[in-house]
């Protein structure tokens, strides 16, 4: 029971942004400023509002010019010596909003997110257990908040370079009802896809991955032959592996980029947190997303294509230096990019 008396607790919908939260929020800039360029060129010095939501209120920071009305000005606060506004809420989104005419990166604050995998363990475990279940084991290090915010921003960096893309990709989630209609029918396959995915991405050698990555896509091209996929039902495969996948990588990749740098130091003010875990968590981090990857493959939802994507980018990393520059253009979809980064 001691164990749950530190755990966070929901709290009247706050009237400016709680010091931790903005201590988070400067580091997820200050990191993506500082190594956003090394991860995806032009992406670390391009300006992205963000919004970050509590349960009923969200904070709207760094939008150029004035909102739309519904946002007010937080008196008596700033954010870094600028004003930031804020808006009752009732459906806060973790994704590329739009505010007005400007692209804005919407992301939960870590105590939200945190109170809700809480909550969904409490509404899971029977009464007596739910009593002395050790809750503090499911907070997450600030780290995976931090990065999640640059994930959301990405998206946001998409909608700039490929506004029609961006749209089709949120377009093609219309399929998703009937995709897991047909999806039990291929979930043997799919497993044998992640299992080659995870091989491909951890081979020894790049002839090794290529040869992987060769036949993860031969596998994935029968799946989609045998349970007879429409073209709208492929679609809806490439276009979240390009939306997700992509969002996924930066997340990662991130938080990858900051666990190896000799040089990059986090803001000062973040040692205030303490659940921040200075970057060092990165290995067990690409473990967990391996196991999600082959987990994945076994359950209904669009989470399995972050996990597909994600291990598409890492593979084209390895074996063409060049995708990031090729993604983006009309009609190419990662698993092109594969396709000829293996031949």
């Amino acid at each position: 029971m001691w164990s749950n008396r530190s755990l966070p607790v929901e709290s009247a919908t706050p009237k400016q942004l709680e010091t931790l939260d903005k201590i988070r929020l400067v580091e997820s800039l200050h990191l993506k400023a500082s190594l956003g360029d090394t991860l995806w060129p032009g992406f670390g010095k391009e300006p992205i509002p963000i919004s970050l939501h509590y349960d009923r209120v969200s904070f709207l920071i760094g939008y150029p010019g004035s909102p739309p009305a519904s946002w007010e000005v937080v008196p008596g606060d700033d954010f870094q010596g600028q004003i930031y506004y804020l808006k009752a809420e009732t459906d806060p989104q973790n994704f590329a909003i739009q505010v007005g005419e400007v692209w804005v990166a919407g992301m939960a604050t870590k105590t939200m997110t945190d109170l809700f995998l809480v909550q969904v363990y409490r509404d899971f475990l029977p009464p007596v257990i739910e009593q002395v279940f050790p809750y503090r084991l499911l907070i997450q290090p600030s780290e995976t908040q931090i990065c999640a915010v640059i994930h959301e921003a990405f998206h946001v960096y998409q909608a700039r370079l490929a506004p029609q893309r961006l749209k089709a990709a949120e377009e093609a989630h219309k399929s998703g009802e009937q995709y897991w209609v047909v999806d039990p029918t291929m979930r043997a396959s799919w497993y044998e896809e992640t299992y080659l995915l995870v091989k491909a991405v951890s081979a020894k050698t790049d002839a090794e991955a290529r040869q992987l990555a060769h036949q993860f896509l031969e596998t994935r091209n029968q799946r989609r032959q045998h349970a007879d996929l429409s073209s709208d039902l492929v679609d809806y495969e490439r276009w979240l592996e390009w939306e997700e996948g992509l969002g996924k990588y930066v997340e990662v990749k991130i938080l990858q980029l900051a666990h190896q740098s000799a040089s990059y130091q986090p803001i000062p003010e973040i040692e205030a947190d303490p659940d921040f875990k200075g970057y060092r968590g990165f290995s067990g981090r690409w473990s967990q997303e391996n196991i999600q990857l082959r987990l994945q493959a076994g359950k209904e939802g669009e989470s399995r294509f972050y996990q597909t994507g994600l291990a598409i980018t890492y593979l084209l990393d390895r074996l063409d230096v060049g995708w990031k520059g090729k993604v983006m253009e009309e009609g190419t979809f990662l698993e092109d990019l594969l396709q000829e980064a293996v031949k």
